[in-house]
């Protein structure tokens, strides 16, 4: 699995608005492209306005930053006061088995 995580600053609530409406705009279309496992934006807390996708495999992501649409993602990411973009790469899953795995670990 891998992720995409952006969290921008706005210099104003006009421009957090217009952040948000950036970033929404991308949602619906791009839960739509194969290997999509989910998409979001919404506003925090802070004043803080975030983005997030999830991909099944690195060719998903990959054909994703290479689209047209993922420029149009950056000319949001662009427009905003402070910008952080980050891609988490998950290589595995485990359930209780690895607290089970832990927990019985023998430290030297």
């Amino acid at each position: 699995m891998l992720r995409l995580n952006v969290t921008l600053g706005a210099a104003s609530a006009r421009n957090r608005e217009r952040l948000l409406e950036g970033l929404q705009y991308q949602v619906p279309s791009t839960r739509l492209e194969p290997g999509c496992l989910g998409c979001s934006a919404w506003l925090g807390a802070d004043w803080s306005v975030h983005y997030y996708e999830e991909w099944a495999t690195e060719d998903a992501l990959r054909r994703r930053v290479q689209s047209e649409r993922f420029t149009s993602l950056l000319a949001v990411v662009e427009t905003a006061e402070d910008a952080d973009v980050q891609f988490d790469v998950v290589n595995s899953r485990r359930g209780l088995d690895y607290v089970t795995e832990l927990r019985n670990r023998v430290d030297p």
